[in-house]
């Protein structure tokens, strides 16, 4: 009976070409702007790391001014100065850990009519890989005493392999970056977490750098400082090597604890690493040093701006207003179907069997409105891609559970909308219908 029912939904809506157009772009057009706004909001708040986001934390340090004042959440700096990102990795603490931080220079690949260009970095440790799960298409990261000795060695991005040396497997070459000769080590396979969690401060949905390279070249190499820089005081030496050792936040630091105790631990070495350093005459403030989880981090860092989770609300109201348009059209179409309705009870269909032809009507109006919808969605998407570039690239893809969603709400939110006016076409009186006729 469920396939003859729904012989005779298709039926009807060819029947009534114009109005069931009207219905199923009614449900496409609230289900196009739901998922559009239901994607982004997907992707900005998703776990980028599911399996190990419990056992990785950020690390924040109060070195700040003393006079300086807090909003409610009291919250230290988002970042760490050179001195404390060096002394914490200094200290091994943590079972990985990396401090990190961004930069850029200008890249001379080999070869007469190859032209140099500016690429992005990032200045890490050995055990950002690792710890983060990075995935290599070819060599492997430089090691421990790489970063100990500031060996001149680099790890490049499957695109930027792929820019210089053609996609070959380029272990063992050797590339200027900064003018400096470095070894490629390492090319990573294709790598990038959204959000991009382990540097928020240079953009949640940014791509991932170009290089990457051991943190403790800048130094040495006086490598630029990109990113956000805050400092609270001058520095007190000039040059380069000033801004080093000043108070200036510029740095970001990853450890990975297995534990509740082994965060616990890490916290207590935290607090009394802020004390020695109050003995030296540095944080002035008074303990407040954290450990934000993966998750934790991303809430935050507000990653999920409250401009985007008002815009889902305003999407859900847009689908509402579609729904009660669908249920206005739907009362029309079944209240001009009441003699065949009537007809078909005086033959004996029961009350139930009419429910259900009409339901099922209406779901098929659905399905057909959330195909409709998911054209919509991609549309959408690609405006978005299109009006905000790069920054909204990795925020603009439907995958397999979200189409499922856009179906499963198409179909649920005509069913909602067929409720009322199938109730009411299966009040239909029979013999006043017959008498009419």
């Amino acid at each position: 009976m469920i396939s003859y029912y729904l012989k005779l939904g298709l039926l009807s809506l060819k029947r009534n070409p114009m109005l069931s157009a009207l219905m199923i772009l009614a449900i496409g057009l609230g289900v196009g702007a739901c998922m559009t706004v239901i994607t982004v909001n997907y992707l900005m708040s998703a776990d980028p790391i599911p399996h190990k986001s419990e056992q990785l934390f950020y690390v924040q340090l109060d070195s700040w001014d003393p006079h300086a004042t807090r909003d409610e959440r009291n919250l230290p700096p988002d970042q760490l100065t050179w001195t404390d990102a060096t002394n914490l990795m200094a200290a091994g603490k943590a079972k990985r850990q990396s401090a990190m931080a961004s930069s850029g220079a200008v890249v001379e690949p080999q070869g007469a009519e190859a032209k140099p260009f500016n690429a992005s970095i990032r200045l890490a440790y050995t055990d950002f890989f690792p710890m983060f799960d990075v995935p290599f298409l070819y060599g492997s990261p430089w090691s421990a005493e790489d970063d100990r000795n500031e060996r001149q060695v680099v790890v490049l991005s499957k695109a930027m392999n792929d820019k210089i040396f053609g996609g070959i497997n380029s272990v063992g070459e050797s590339l200027r970056i900064a003018g400096t000769l470095f070894t490629v080590v390492g090319v990573l396979d294709s790598w990038q977490p959204v959000p991009r969690f382990y540097d928020l401060t240079t953009g949640a949905f940014n791509t991932t750098e170009d290089l990457f390279m051991p943190l403790s070249l800048k130094m040495p190499l006086e490598l630029d400082s990109s990113g956000n820089v805050n400092c609270w005081k001058e520095p007190e030496q000039p040059g380069f090597k000033g801004f080093l050792l000043s108070e200036c936040v510029n740095f970001q630091m990853w450890v990975e604890l297995d534990n509740e105790q082994a965060k616990a631990d890490y916290l207590a070495f935290l607090d009394n690493y802020a004390n020695a350093q109050k003995e030296l005459g540095r944080f002035p403030r008074p303990l407040n040093n954290r450990l934000s989880d993966v998750m934790t981090w991303l809430e935050i860092e507000e990653v999920v701006a409250d401009d985007a989770r008002i815009m889902l609300w305003l999407s859900f109201m847009f689908l509402a207003v579609c729904l009660l348009n669908t249920i206005a059209l739907l009362l029309a179409k079944f209240s001009a179907k009441a003699p065949e309705i009537g007809l078909r009870r005086a033959i004996g269909a029961s009350r139930r069997d009419i429910f259900v032809q009409h339901l099922l009507e209406a779901g098929s109006i659905g399905i057909l409105g959330g195909v409709l919808g998911l054209g919509l969605a991609l549309l959408g998407l690609q405006g978005i891609g299109a009006l905000y570039g790069e920054f909204a690239e990795n925020l603009t893809s439907l995958d397999v559970p979200l189409v499922l969603l856009a179906l499963a709400l198409a179909l649920l939110a005509s069913i909602l909308a067929g409720l009322y006016p199938t109730w009411r076409a299966c009040q239909v009186n029979p013999s006043q219908q017959l008498k009419s006729q």
